[in-house]
């Protein structure tokens, strides 16, 4: 797998909201206003799951975990995490595979990461477990929840290594503006929300 060509001095609709300058401090869940760029809504997804490692870092070696921590890190596992994985599994991935050419080899790189999230489907439970009996006032992580935790963190920082090299520079060259519209659509839908009077991928 190579990196997507082509992409320095890329303009248009589809530059990355990394350029925009409106970051967030990624201590809460993504914007839904970035949901009318899907591909910037992913980019900061993506900071925000490696601010979340960075929290679930600090409760596996912490002797006493902060108690802030642990709920904020419970909340992205049930209600946010499982929203991002379906956007890439049933939207994002599809539409790649799509309007990929063959030399991209996308279809290997997909593969790999929909093999990631079954692990993550693994490993995510006792995480979740472990983190709601410090929540319910339990002491400090066992040994054992402190390898699955670190376990954890690994795998999702080289996830997110991997999607933010291959997939996310791949989507911005090959998807269409037509595209990047329905993919707003689905995850739009997909948290509930209307249609936007506006949109910035209209096609």
């Amino acid at each position: 797998m190579r990196p997507a060509p082509g992409l320095a001095g890329k303009e248009g609709p589809m530059r990355s909201h990394a350029d925009t300058g409106r970051r967030s401090d990624c201590l809460r869940p993504t914007d839904p206003e970035l949901l009318s760029d899907p591909l910037a809504f992913f980019h900061e997804d993506h900071l925000r799951e490696r601010e979340i490692c960075a929290m679930l870092e600090r409760i596996a070696t912490a002797d006493v975990p902060r108690s802030f921590e642990v709920t904020h890190v419970l909340g992205f596992l049930r209600d946010e995490l499982p929203l991002h994985l379906e956007d890439e599994e049933q939207d994002l991935f599809p539409l790649l595979r799509r309007r990929c050419e063959p030399p991209d080899e996308i279809g290997k790189a997909i593969d790999r990461l929909v093999g990631d999230h079954r692990r993550s489907d693994a490993q995510t439970p006792p995480v979740e477990a472990a983190l709601a009996r410090l929540e319910r006032g339990g002491d400090g992580l066992s040994p054992d929840e402190r390898e699955r935790v670190v376990a954890y963190v690994g795998h999702t920082r080289n996830h997110l290594i991997f999607e933010n090299a291959i997939i996310l520079p791949f989507a911005r060259l090959r998807l269409t503006d037509s595209d990047l519209h329905t993919l707003s659509l689905r995850m739009r839908q997909r948290r509930g929300l209307g249609r936007p009077t506006e949109t910035t991928h209209a096609g």
